[in-house]
């Protein structure tokens, strides 16, 4: 075992197997269900010529298919990328073309914004569509998400991996273009995935330790708001699942549904990206706010925008 993102992932699953890792827009997954899901998805796609070291965009809004691809993907050595929904074609051609993604996992929904750019496509070999209901038609030739799933081994039997393996991160371009920032797994691990503890800059000495502290601790809920294209969220959903915590994602921001979703899911922090989210949120708790159990909530943290101390105080007044 090493310190590999999928390999971690791997060692929650076989010690917290039966408890619940994910729930997303009505969906739950426990870490055994998200486990047999990624591996047929990592086999459907290795089937499909999906190589080590490869790039795979992910083009989806916050779903349980989001992270069910993003640890598939992982588990093959391959390198997912987070591609912002928000795109319209220029900056999607752009970035497909500067991430060479030879794969793509992407909700149906998103399918005529890339068929309106087929010259960006033709390095793409294969994508899969995650239904949604919408009847976009999208470029021709993607296989269904659900069938890639039936059809792939749930057998975990992928070759070994290593520290080395890279994560690369797409910023949301708003100093220009989009660009991709690389780590390596065993990096990225220390500095945003929970190796050196935030609290008390314990850091851990084996792959195991996060499991270990995950079982002395006991399992916490968290509810990131922020899209899984958002770094903050795509490290609240695998750092957590590394001490066997469970999440609880939103495909959009409403800010009513996220104070009932801390009652119905005993949810402990939220996570927000500044006053963008906690202005809305705290007006909404203002204006109804005894209609919310939040008995269980302990915890805010804001990343990557301005949290400015009137919202603070608003925040530490409830």
């Amino acid at each position: 075992m090493e310190y590999n993102l999928a390999d971690l992932f791997e060692h929650s699953v076989d010690h917290f197997g039966d408890r619940e890792y994910l729930v997303a827009e009505g969906q739950r997954r426990t870490y055994a269900q998200m486990e047999e899901r990624a591996n047929r998805l990592a086999h459907h796609l290795a089937e499909a010529g999906v190589r080590p070291g490869e790039h795979v965009g992910i083009y989806a809004l916050n779903s349980v298919e989001w992270v069910e691809t993003l640890w598939a993907v992982f588990k093959l050595r391959a390198v997912w990328v987070n591609i912002n929904y928000r795109y319209v074609e220029d900056e999607l051609r752009y970035l497909i073309g500067n991430a060479d993604l030879v794969a793509m996992v992407h909700q149906r929904c998103f399918g005529d914004r890339l068929a309106a750019i087929p010259d960006a496509l033709r390095g793409i070999r294969h994508r899969v569509v995650i239904e949604d209901g919408t009847d976009a038609e999208g470029p021709p030739g993607g296989v269904d998400y659900e069938e890639a799933i039936a059809a792939g081994s749930p057998e975990r039997d992928f070759a070994p991996r290593s520290a080395d393996d890279h994560y690369i991160l797409y910023t949301g371009g708003t100093t220009g273009m989009p660009k991709g920032v690389v780590w390596r797994h065993e990096d990225v691990l220390f500095a945003l995935g929970g190796g050196l503890s935030p609290v008390t800059g314990e850091r851990i000495t084996s792959p195991g330790g996060l499991a270990e502290r995950g079982l002395q601790a006991g399992q916490t809920t968290s509810l990131p708001i922020a899209p899984l294209m958002h770094g903050a969220t795509q490290w609240s959903v695998m750092g957590g699942s590394f001490t066997g915590n469970k999440a609880v994602l939103v495909a959009r921001f409403e800010p009513e549904r996220v104070w009932e979703l801390v009652g119905e899911e005993k949810v402990n922090m939220i996570m927000i990206t500044g006053d963008a989210m906690g202005r809305p949120l705290i007006e909404a708790l203002e204006r109804s706010g005894d209609k919310y159990d939040l008995s269980s909530l302990f915890a805010l943290s804001s990343t990557a925008a301005v949290f400015s101390p009137s919202v603070k105080d608003q925040f530490l007044a409830h």
